[in-house]
């Protein structure tokens, strides 16, 4: 399948219903790993009514059996991930131990232009890379851990690396936590039901923000004023 059809064919879904209409925004969450930026993002997309659609990102690198095309990544060939980055059709890219990763434009700009948000998880250097592109749609929140102790624990709770990765997680998480600087929002997940509920409340506020419905607000306004 060519590749300007693989990602044309994105499923649309029936624009947000709101008193005032927007364009959707661009909702990124990043963290150390072991921090519960996944679980959260999950919470997130498992919360219907905040109709969040993730951002499937597409990647140069074989598919792991457990994984699914189309819903953990897109797995495309690094011919067609060039054509991607050297046409600017991404809106962040990466290469990590050979691989490329990158997040299409033009999937999440359907998306936006329907007046749904998006959800991105992804690394500060994503971030930056959206932020520049884009800096008045992306809404970034940066997810800390109580403390170094706890990640740890985090990290050795969940049994899938070796020690030996887990001093590497630790090791790059102090290189990561200093970042915090750079981003709209930061949460400390010491409470992870907390952590949410401030997640929503973060999004219920971004949505109504008067910078993203001025040109809707100012209609109604009109029509307000005209009133008798």
């Amino acid at each position: 399948m060519p590749l300007e059809h693989r990602f044309a064919k994105e499923e649309t879904l029936p624009a947000r219903k709101t008193p005032l209409g927007r364009r959707g925004l661009m909702l990124i969450l990043s963290s150390p790993s072991g921090a519960g930026k996944t679980t959260l993002t999950r919470m997130l997309l498992q919360t219907k009514e905040l109709d969040l659609t993730l951002s499937i990102s597409v990647t140069t690198r074989a598919r792991r059996s457990s994984e699914v095309d189309g819903i953990h990544y897109r797995f495309i060939t690094k011919k067609q991930f060039e054509q991607l980055r050297d046409g600017g059709d991404l809106l962040e890219w990466a290469e990590v131990h050979g691989n490329f990763y990158g997040t299409p434009r033009e999937a999440a700009e359907q998306i936006l232009r329907q007046g749904r948000d998006v959800l991105f998880d992804i690394d500060y250097q994503g971030t930056q890379q959206i932020k520049q592109k884009a800096a008045g749609e992306a809404v970034t929140i940066f997810i800390l851990p109580p403390s170094m102790k706890e990640l740890q624990s985090r990290l050795e709770r969940r049994a899938e690396d070796r020690p030996e990765v887990i001093a590497k997680r630790l090791s790059e998480a102090r290189n990561e936590i200093p970042r915090w600087t750079d981003y709209d929002y930061v949460l400390i997940n010491d409470d992870l039901q907390s952590t949410f509920s401030d997640l929503r409340a973060i999004l219920a506020a971004e949505r109504r923000r008067t910078e993203r419905t001025r040109d809707e607000i100012g209609d109604f306004v009109e029509k307000l004023l005209r009133e008798t």
